[in-house]
């Protein structure tokens, strides 16, 4: 098949690279220029520099609206499409525009985590898998008939790295199965059951701060989801902002007023969490690693040296 991809960062060159290693011919890409966006600066292997170096005609575009890129795509003739990690919607008369139309490589479990950072909602949010789906293009955000999904485990550490690497080593796999089973005919696509849907928009610096009127099981997932490389999650501690690198929910049950800075338990300082902790029946945060603005990290019990005052969400 002749194929066209339009992708971006490592998920788009994960993709690339799978379909020059599939033996059907790659004719375009199409791809965003480099980004600043502190998220888009992250896992941003170049799309535009491995098609270059293969030879493949590559576009760069923010938004596929143009006449030139929509000439472009109809003289390659494709048969098929592929896109992942696109960032912003195609029109029809693009993703319809080949026989067999658009295939999206998408890393949620769709329906569930369609739109953006699913991984990072995922986790946030206490899922017991994540994984890869490639389903058709359609109209709606990634709400096309699924033709493959595989899954992989969340365990009770695994940060959003762990599972980005778990899940981008999906990406090749399912991208051959995938071609293979579309060539040959033998694909069966099935509708996603729309009672399912959820969409999350993309994360910003605000999705990072910290309400500790979270419970604690809730705020030691967010700090796991905003691991390095990823913005830490962060609060603010006598007017100063500071990044929690490590935490763990508290052995103990902490009573009183969320974001107080209360004990020492273990290699940890124990913050009160949950908007229900005047009960004393709720554990709070003990944060073990913490990093300053100017980038020093430190243990938790080496920068708080007295007990008492508050995290807030802002100065």
């Amino acid at each position: 098949m002749r194929v066209i991809m339009f992708g971006y960062q490592t998920w788009g060159h994960r993709t690339l690279q799978a379909l020059l290693d599939s033996g059907h011919q790659v004719v375009l890409v199409v791809t965003h220029p480099k980004s600043e966006h502190a998220y888009e600066r992250i896992w941003s292997d170049s799309v535009a520099d491995l098609a270059e170096k293969q030879g493949v005609p590559v576009l760069l575009r923010n938004r596929p609206d143009d006449d030139e890129l929509l000439r472009s795509i109809e003289r390659a003739e494709p048969d098929l499409i592929v896109a992942n990690n696109w960032r912003t919607w195609l029109p029809p008369e693009i993703f319809d525009l080949p026989p067999h139309g658009t295939l999206n490589i998408h890393d949620s479990l769709l329906p569930a985590y369609a739109g953006f950072s699913p991984l990072i909602w995922a986790l946030i949010n206490g899922e017991r898998e994540v994984g890869v789906t490639a389903h058709r293009m359609n109209a709606e955000l990634d709400m096309g008939d699924v033709v493959l999904q595989r899954s992989v485990p969340v365990g009770p550490t695994d940060t959003a790295t762990d599972l980005f690497h778990r899940t981008v080593d999906l990406i090749g796999p399912i991208v051959t199965e995938a071609l293979d089973l579309i060539a040959s005919g033998q694909a069966v696509w099935t509708p996603q059951d729309t009672s399912r849907s959820s969409f999350f928009h993309k994360r910003s610096l605000e999705d990072s701060r910290i309400d500790w009127n979270w419970p604690a099981d809730a705020l030691e997932r967010l700090v796991r989801a905003q691991s390095d490389p990823y913005p830490n999650a962060f609060t603010h501690h006598r007017g100063e902002r500071i990044r929690i690198v490590s935490a763990a929910v508290s052995e103990g049950r902490y009573g009183g007023t969320p974001g107080r800075v209360f004990i020492r338990e273990g290699d940890g300082i124990v913050i009160v969490a949950g908007a229900e902790a005047r009960s004393g029946r709720l554990p709070g945060l003990a944060i073990r690693r913490v990093r300053t603005e100017d980038g020093t990290e430190l243990a938790a019990t080496d920068y708080f040296r007295t007990m008492g005052g508050y995290l807030t969400a802002r100065p």
